[in-house]
């Protein structure tokens, strides 16, 4: 998210914003490898675009964009903002099929209006998801294929082949693999955050987490949520020590595990955390993701949210390093449960 400017201006008066030197920062990227077919691979699939986007092959031959920004700066204009430190491992046109778009949010760094635009262009039948009052915009934008949810909402989506073989809901038209009808669950689901692209909107749309299942396999992605409300603490000092456990949790990250969980794999935010006494009500740090990991009963867990743009004072290679320390505090283990990967990485579940 991109800071407004009362926030902006509070963290300065206390002289705690820093933005971090990235000159130096090491996040690997690799070049995408996307399967050549809906049906190559029994698993389901997922690679890593850059900060909370994620390409997701489901097995069920399903394929999902979720908050797709592949411009440089995500901002309202391209001459200011924060500017990727790290560049898309890939172009948009470089994706092959999308069958859904899922937008968790209207902030810069969730909702790009070039990136929206683009992916209608190349896949006329792709269908937007998005919260209340998210769908005017889209209309506004040329995009008719939208639907706008609230928390709680599922709906069923169908892909079905026409007569020439072409999938309806996809620009892909060579595939003769493509199963007949492709089925889909897609359910809204509460965060703790907030929305607006300018001063004037603020929380006028609703933001939301997601799940989509698809072919017995299924997906939740946080896009961007708090879970807690961190006072400020001495420097050095764990506020999941003892003196801390009183704090309020958010629930609703336990309903979801309960009436939706489990899942076979979470996209759980792990950045933008810093001054934590300022953001934590709407950003998770690594400790909070894995508290979210375990509530929402995910199996596997990928980290989002990182990587990407300058958006507040932690470094850049410090998220995954601290998501270590949280899953060893919490007795799983520090790989192969709850990872990060190079961007364009992809990894099966």
């Amino acid at each position: 998210m991109m800071l407004t400017t009362p926030q902006r201006v509070r963290a300065a008066w206390k002289g705690e914003m820093r933005f971090p030197n990235v000159k130096n920062a090491n996040i690997p990227s690799t070049k995408p490898e996307f399967l050549t077919s809906r049906t190559g691979s029994a698993s389901l699939r997922a690679t890593w675009l850059g900060h909370s986007c994620y390409y997701i092959e489901f097995p069920s031959g399903l394929r999902v964009l979720f908050d797709p920004v592949f411009e440089e700066r995500c901002s309202p204009v391209q001459w200011l903002g924060p500017k990727r430190y790290t560049q898309p491992p890939c172009s948009l046109s470089d994706l092959p099929a999308v069958d859904a778009v899922i937008i968790s949010h209207s902030h810069y760094d969730h909702l790009s209006h070039p990136s929206v635009v683009e992916l209608a262009k190349k896949n006329p039948e792709v269908h937007f998801f998005v919260g209340l009052g998210l769908e005017k915009w889209f209309r506004q934008s040329g995009i008719s294929k939208v639907t706008e949810m609230d928390w709680w909402q599922d709906v069923e989506l169908t892909l079905q082949k026409k007569k020439d073989g072409a999938q309806t809901g996809t620009s892909e038209n060579d595939d003769p693999s493509a199963p007949d009808t492709i089925t889909a669950r897609i359910s809204c689901l509460p965060c703790q955050h907030s929305s607006g692209r300018s001063n004037l909107d603020q929380n006028h749309t609703l933001w939301a987490s997601w799940a989509v299942s698809s072919g017995g396999k299924s997906v939740w992605f946080g896009g961007d949520t708090g879970y807690r409300r961190v006072p400020k603490v001495p420097p050095g000092v764990n506020d999941y020590g003892p003196e801390y456990e009183s704090l309020p949790r958010c629930p609703q990250f336990k309903q979801i595990g309960e009436l939706r969980g489990p899942f076979d794999l979470g996209l759980i935010p792990i950045g933008a955390y810093k001054p934590r006494h300022v953001f934590s009500w709407m950003h998770a740090n690594p400790y909070d993701a894995v508290e979210i990991f375990k509530d929402t009963r995910c199996k596997r867990a990928m980290g989002i949210h990182w990587g990407t743009w300058v958006l507040t004072s932690e470094d850049a290679e410090e998220p995954p390093k601290l998501l270590k320390e949280a899953l060893k505090a919490n007795g799983l283990p520090e790989e192969g449960v709850f990872d990060v990967c190079a961007l364009g990485e992809t990894r099966g579940f």
